[in-house]
């Protein structure tokens, strides 16, 4: 029977890195991964002949230096591309405001529309970047094991002083007040335009199942601007396609000696007297290592995989109080030309669009997930990832994938069927249609991918892609859950290191390297 210091289960981004920092310690490891590639939530695929598209991530918003420099992507080959107009917001009536990596062009675009937003756009981004640096520090710990902190525990957090000594008492008292924030709140006290206020609030709501007046999506928008260099809306786009990160990173861990296997789905992890002890295999096979890292969602972690018969019951109900609520579908489209949207110029292509005309716009949508209903008018966020990759479309067609925002995974009345995602797309394509008139005839073919087919394509509970809620709930002593949010879990030698962990979810890594280095602790108190 093959015996390894660790087994790790799942082949996405945090499985890959915490895998490969475990090989660089010189720790004999082994990766699972279920489906033919590794990659996750990371993939690039073909969707129909000849069209290839990001399966769900056109772009990375931040990535976790921590991971480029240890795991040196760029030497592994990973090349970012950093785009001038990170995002173009469109609201009514050819009503747009574009967002640049330079933000004096970031402020003309909105002085058309107000000159006094204008004026306060460098101090609104110069506030959130100041906040980030908090978070920047606060991610790259371990949550402290509550209520038991002791000297140790406090001595580790020392590095939030650094913020506070840069930016004040003050800096620490605006964090806390924007965090728990509704995105309303925040953008009354800076800015008047509709356009500009929904197109802010948008980072708010990213990929949740709540719309911008819920509690907290202050959090969120905090969350997806670390290590932007006071870029709103920051955008960077892998060379190649979004898979290409992944291939990095695998290419990071099979240089340092890990075992990949893929077309390996695990059908269990194992216990010896309650002590986790390895895995065993679909098609039978048993594996053992001293030590087992799952970069699954807690539900497919523990209820599935380890079993309820084996869990403790007051662990077993913090698992089954874990809010998941899954809102997010995709949908790839096979165009047979580049299509044109109104006030946009060729060479502005290259972006991710939202089309957001107001908050009130933003809110009635999430409505649907309220009401278990498909949405007649979602947010649409889409970009058209051929521009940046030729090679995703023949010559002269493209491929536009969309990003459907509160598509709820629990429907009432209704199920996830062909019907259902056809009427999706037609909502879907209705939005789409006010900005790029004609749409509908570019169609070729097209690919819609509902929470259920998430779930059952990606093995993500719901379809959440955040493995949990972001909410404060289930925010970095409570992520997962109280009980394992060190990366550590009731059961010795399982460990976590997937989004479901501190501090959330994004393709930034940031989660396994922080597994990674707990992992260690247990080879060198």
């Amino acid at each position: 029977m093959a015996q390894f210091d660790i087994i790790v289960v799942g082949g996405g981004v945090n499985s890959l890195v915490t895998a490969a920092l475990m090989g660089k310690a010189r720790k004999n490891v082994l990766l699972l991964e279920a489906k033919e590639k590794v990659g996750g939530l990371a993939a690039t695929t073909e969707f129909t002949p000849g069209f290839t598209c990001n399966m769900i991530h056109d772009i990375i918003k931040w990535i976790d230096p921590r991971v480029m420099t240890e795991l040196d992507l760029v030497t592994n080959g990973l090349e970012l591309n950093r785009p001038d107009v990170v995002r173009i917001a469109l609201g009514n009536d050819s009503e747009q405001i574009a967002f640049y990596r330079d933000p004096k062009q970031t402020v003309d675009s909105i002085a058309r529309h107000s000159e006094k937003d204008a004026l306060a756009w460098e101090e609104f981004t110069a506030y959130i970047e100041n906040l980030t640096h908090f978070l920047e520090k606060l991610y790259a710990l371990t949550p402290p094991r509550l209520p038991n902190v002791g000297l140790k525990d406090a001595l580790a957090m020392r590095s939030i002083l650094g913020p506070v000594a840069k930016h004040g008492s003050r800096g620490l008292v605006d964090l806390l007040r924007v965090v728990p924030m509704m995105m309303p709140e925040l953008v009354d006290e800076w800015f008047e335009n509709q356009l500009l206020r929904s197109a802010i609030s948008t980072a708010g709501i990213h990929h949740l199942s709540f719309g911008p007046f819920a509690a907290a999506t202050g959090y969120n928008l905090l969350h997806q601007h670390l290590y932007s260099g006071g870029v709103f809306h920051n955008a960077q786009c892998v060379k190649g396609g979004t898979g290409n990160l992944a291939k990095a990173l695998k290419a990071a861990a099979e240089s340092v000696r890990v075992e990949i296997q893929t077309n390996s789905k695990v059908g269990s992890i194992d216990l010896d007297n309650g002590v986790c002890d390895g895995v065993t295999l679909q098609d039978g096979e048993s594996l053992k290592a001293k030590t087992i890292v799952s970069g699954l969602d807690p539900h497919n972690t523990f209820i599935n995989l380890v079993g309820t018969p084996n869990l403790n019951p007051n662990f077993h109900k913090e698992l089954r109080n874990i809010k998941y609520r899954g809102s997010i579908a995709r949908i790839h489209f096979a165009l047979e030309s580049l299509p044109e949207i109104n006030g946009v110029s060729a060479d502005q292509m290259g972006t991710v669009f939202s089309i957001c005309p107001t908050i009130e716009f933003l809110e009635r949508a999430s409505d649907s997930v309220k009401y278990g209903c498909l949405p007649e008018k979602p947010y649409v966020e889409f970009s058209i990832p051929s521009i940046m990759n030729p090679d995703f479309a023949p010559d002269g067609k493209h491929v536009l994938s969309a990003t459907v925002q509160y598509a709820p995974y629990h429907l009432r009345d209704q199920k996830w069927n062909d019907e259902s995602k056809s009427i999706l797309k037609n909502n879907a394509v209705r939005v789409l249609e006010k900005i790029i008139p004609g749409f509908s005839s570019l169609i070729e073919s097209s690919m819609v991918l509902s929470p259920l087919d998430l779930e059952n394509e990606l093995g993500l509970t719901e379809g959440n892609l955040n493995h949990g809620e972001m909410t404060l709930d289930q925010f970095m002593f409570m992520r997962p859950t109280i009980s394992a949010a060190q990366y550590t879990s009731p059961i010795q030698n399982l460990y976590l290191c997937g989004p479901g962990t501190h501090p959330g979810g994004g393709i930034h890594g940031t989660n396994g390297f922080n597994a990674a280095h707990e992992i260690l602790k247990q080879y060198h108190p």
